[in-house]
């Protein structure tokens, strides 16, 4: 049974809380926690559903390793999850606002600005109950200068109470978030450059410092934090579409993009990391983040600028449509009525998450070419996949009357698979290298076809099973 954080109550040297019980809010909040026990920590939300699954064992509501674990450590001794935000907020010291900022679907900047509107209704809702100053923290991902807004907002309250807005923004990625905060490469915080602000810098530091050196512990002026992080993630999706345009290369001249990356690794100028070719980028993050910096640059008056991380996105979205192109020329310029096997729907392995996942968009081009689509993904359930599809493609059962007949989520790799003329590997889930493909070929219709879009798979081996075989950024020499 969840505990009131607010009944029993005990002196804490700081008492924590965050806006917002998603894949931002919920991880960090349980790691403050744990390694803060004298302090605090209320993570709040408005879904009443939320907050029930973060506080029952073993449903927590997003897939992340060693997350489990983490909770069920601290929970209702120092980690609490409420619905109860106003009376949180107002007990509170410091808050983080890790509320969504999606990209806007209408009106001025839409398809490429964030809408902050939950920013600004957070900030109103925090000034309208507080009875004391307090420190606010953007840890959403927001457009530079967001916390201007965030601030004027928090100074008009009728109370002539005075708020310290600091940025905190996040480097998580997921299926390794609790690693990336028990042993983060860097905190950033950001803040005024007053006295006021250095203090509620050093607040922020001081919690940070009980796991993190301090020399990884980065303070900046606010806006630099802010620019920061949505420049780190376009410099990342940049790395991953620039390889992705080298494999369209590699597959025309014979070469093979994996020996090239493995090449380009050896240079301390360039790394291994993010050098990996597969059917493209994902997640809440990139795309989102780069057409925010888009925007933000086109609103400067900085189109050149805009143009060239725009080219990222570009490069994305073809990368996935040759994928899907190629699949259905390689089946013989037809997949009509054919039984295609998807395995894995989340953006990357190790997560549930599905936002803006590359299988959506495969599925999307198969269902439109009329093929039948079976679904495997270990983590990710029909609701979620059915949801990803509606709310970024708009694939739904007004627009595909027989969506349920045509969108099929499979218990196993196994009953996918039977009678299907095609594999198609869209997350690189471990498992899926260990399955038994002679087992597999034998319940496929013939030719079996294999698209391998992480390069997990052992194609030599599936050849001499009999599959015909294509991986993305292989010489195609010798295909089918």
């Amino acid at each position: 049974m969840a505990a009131n954080p607010l009944v029993g109550d005990k002196q804490w040297k700081l008492k924590i809380c965050c806006l917002g019980a998603g894949y931002v809010g919920g991880p960090t909040m349980a790691v403050i926690a744990d390694n803060c026990p004298q302090i605090k920590v209320t993570v709040l939300d408005l879904s009443q559903k939320q907050i029930d699954a973060w506080n029952t064992a073993g449903a927590l509501p997003i897939y992340e390793p060693g997350l489990d674990e983490v909770v069920a450590k601290n929970i209702n001794k120092n980690l609490f999850f409420s619905t109860a935000v106003d009376e949180v907020v107002e007990d509170s010291d410091v808050i983080f606002i890790s509320v969504n900022t999606p990209t806007k679907l209408h009106g001025i900047g839409a398809g490429r600005a964030a809408n902050i509107k939950n920013c600004e209704l957070a900030a109103r809702q925090i000034a309208r109950v507080s009875t004391r100053g307090k420190i606010i923290v953007e840890k959403s991902t927001v457009p530079v200068r967001t916390a201007q807004a965030v601030a004027t907002v928090l100074a008009n309250n009728d109370k002539g109470l005075k708020f310290q807005v600091l940025s905190n923004p996040e480097f998580l990625a997921e299926g390794t978030a609790i690693d990336d905060l028990q042993r983060p490469g860097r905190v950033l915080i950001g803040g005024m450059q007053n006295p006021d602000g250095l203090a509620a810098i050093e607040t922020l530091v001081s919690v940070y410092e009980h796991w993190v050196p301090r020399e990884r512990i980065l303070t900046t002026n606010l806006w630099s934090s802010e620019v920061s992080k949505l420049v780190a993630n376009a410099f990342l999706a940049q790395r991953v579409s620039s390889i992705n345009s080298i494999s369209a290369l590699c597959e025309a001249t014979d070469a093979d993009v994996y020996e090239v990356q493995r090449a380009l690794s050896f240079d301390s100028r360039i790394g291994p990391k993010f050098l990996s070719a597969s059917v493209g980028f994902g997640g809440s993050c990139f795309q989102k983040d780069i057409l925010n910096l888009v925007y933000i640059c086109e609103s400067l008056g900085l189109q050149e600028c805009a143009d060239y991380w725009h080219q990222v996105i570009l490069m994305n979205e073809y990368q996935k449509r040759r994928f899907s192109k190629i699949m259905v020329s390689r089946m013989f310029n037809t997949v009509t009525s054919k039984k295609i096997t998807v395995l894995g729907f989340a953006f990357k392995k190790d997560t549930g998450d599905t936002r803006e996942s590359a299988a959506a968009f495969i599925c999307r081009d198969l269902l439109e070419e009329s093929a039948f689509v079976h679904v495997y993904d270990p983590k990710v359930t029909r609701e979620q996949m059915l949801m990803e599809m509606d709310y970024t493609l708009h694939v739904n059962k007004e627009t595909n009357p027989k969506l349920d007949e045509m969108l099929v989520t499979s218990p196993d790799p196994y009953t996918a698979a039977a009678g299907s003329h095609a594999l198609a590997v869209m997350t690189e889930w471990d498992e899926f290298k260990t399955l038994d493909f002679q087992r597999i070929y034998d319940s496929m219709a013939k030719p079996a076809f294999v698209f391998d879009g992480r390069h997990i798979l052992d194609m030599d081996k599936l050849k001499t099973i009999g599959f015909e075989c294509y991986c993305i950024g292989k010489p195609t020499t010798k295909h089918f």
